[in-house]
């Protein structure tokens, strides 16, 4: 690798220099000088490092005509001229994976302190008023919960609200983005169930002030509003409004559309514009100075995420170390009967199964939140699904990468019968252990199920 030079235009975790240098970049800082004396001497730099200090355009880029990359230390790229960047064959970098549990734990934060008057009981107490009454709460379980934008950030809150017994829905503009935490859904349906709806989205020509009026009153109900994304999209005039008629209950708001594009400062410290000035004295409100995805644990995972794709980069992906996962959980427990069809109808009547033709299907969730079946089915007496084996049982195990897994499993002399199958509901292979139990492995497609 010849020497590539990185010019880092704001502070970060000390990893990210380190391990840079480690590898054999050359790092330069730069943190105070103006945008206009930077782009003198950008065109000595094959990359960039920037959180967001100013924006990246297309009069800078022009003069950056050796840059390579540009990594911004944070999830969104919009002080960066991404198109223009791109037909200049430069790479764009983000590390959106380094702050979404960060950003998911802040905006449960708020949600729960403005369900609880957490913020105006604190308040309360220390102004000398004990308003029990005044403060007295709602419950989360129950109610229905919409996310909008559904990556990273969305999908961070959804797994944070497992714990709770709500509904959680999910507006994306890409499809089959929906999960076992949020059901994806159109936005009119969103509109008409939530209770609650939190935003998760960029900042671009489509979502600026995509919550104004129109926008507030396509709900159902009245409802909660939590921003954690981009302060920009939000209408704050038609929020505040909407807080006065009760349209909106409360809202938490880490940004707002009123900071400056670096998200340092407010655009105007001294000219408070009047509907900010009503989010500050309101009691519905909670505001916090964009720092949602701002953690000690976020501030180091940013930079590893940063230097591991610049890294990648110029080197490739590392080479995965990692033990594959083989069996990942019971799929079935199959056996033979002299009656299936009665022995099912018994276990239905008597033990309360759920069952059908099959037999009966469990359901649960792995430690992913994911939703798993495992199958109790009887087979008549006479099956030959079992052969080779003469047993009357058969075990079925869930699997992960099942052709992979056979390739190992060949590898190390273990008896394969016949070839993997595939189904609308998985891939299917068989093996024998060592005393002749047929054993079935499924690489599952549980929502076939659903």
């Amino acid at each position: 690798m010849t020497n590539i030079k990185i010019l880092h235009l704001d502070s970060n975790h000390p990893l990210l220099k380190e391990q840079l240098q480690q590898a054999g970049f050359t790092n330069d800082d730069d943190f105070t000088s103006s945008k206009a004396d930077i782009e003198k001497k950008i065109y000595e730099y094959q990359g960039i490092v920037i959180r967001s200090r100013f924006k990246i355009d297309k009069e800078f880029l022009d003069k950056a005509t050796h840059l390579k990359f540009i990594a911004r230390v944070g999830a969104g790229l919009e002080s960066i001229d991404c198109d223009y960047a791109a037909s200049k064959n430069i790479t764009l970098i983000a590390a959106p994976e380094g702050n979404r549990n960060a950003v998911g734990e802040h905006t449960l934060a708020l949600l729960l302190s403005l369900f609880n008057n957490i913020n105006k009981a604190d308040n309360d107490i220390k102004s000398g008023h004990w308003n029990r009454e005044k403060n007295r709460g709602h419950e989360l379980d129950g109610k229905t919960v919409g996310i909008i934008g559904y990556g990273n950030m969305g999908k961070s809150f959804a797994k944070k609200l497992r714990g709770f017994e709500v509904e959680v829905l999910c507006y994306d503009i890409l499809e089959n983005v929906g999960d076992s935490n949020a059901k994806q859904v159109s936005l009119e349906e969103l509109q008409q169930k939530s209770d609650v709806l939190s935003l998760h989205i960029p900042w671009t020509p489509q979502t600026n002030g995509m919550v104004n009026n129109s926008f507030i009153n396509a709900f159902q109900k009245p409802f909660w509003l939590l921003n954690t994304a981009r302060g920009k999209n939000v209408v704050t005039a038609d929020l505040v409004a909407a807080l006065e008629s009760g349209k909106i209950l409360g809202a938490g708001l880490d940004v707002n559309e009123y900071e400056n594009l670096s998200f340092e400062t407010l655009a105007s410290d001294s000219d408070v514009p009047k509907p900010y000035q009503y989010l500050l004295q309101s009691d519905k409100v909670i505001l916090t100075p964009h720092i949602a995805g701002w953690t000690f644990e976020s501030h180091e995972r940013l930079a590893q995420v940063i230097v591991d794709k610049i890294k990648t980069l110029y080197f490739g992906a590392p080479e995965s170390t990692e033990e594959p996962k083989r069996v990942t959980g019971m799929g079935g427990i199959f056996f033979k009967a002299k009656d299936s069809k009665a022995l099912v109808a018994w276990y239905g009547k008597y033990l309360g199964l759920k069952t059908d033709q099959y037999g009966s299907t469990f359901w649960w969730k792995d430690q992913n939140g994911n939703d798993c079946s495992t199958q109790w089915s009887p087979f008549k007496d006479d099956t030959t699904y079992f052969q080779p084996s003469e047993k009357q049982f058969m075990q079925n195990f869930r699997v992960e990468n099942l052709k992979t897994l056979l390739e190992n499993l060949k590898h190390e002399g273990v008896t394969i019968v016949g070839d993997m199958e595939t189904y609308d509901y998985g891939k299917f292979a068989w093996i024998l252990d060592p005393e002749g139990n047929k054993i079935e492995l499924w690489e599952p497609i549980d929502s076939a199920f659903q």
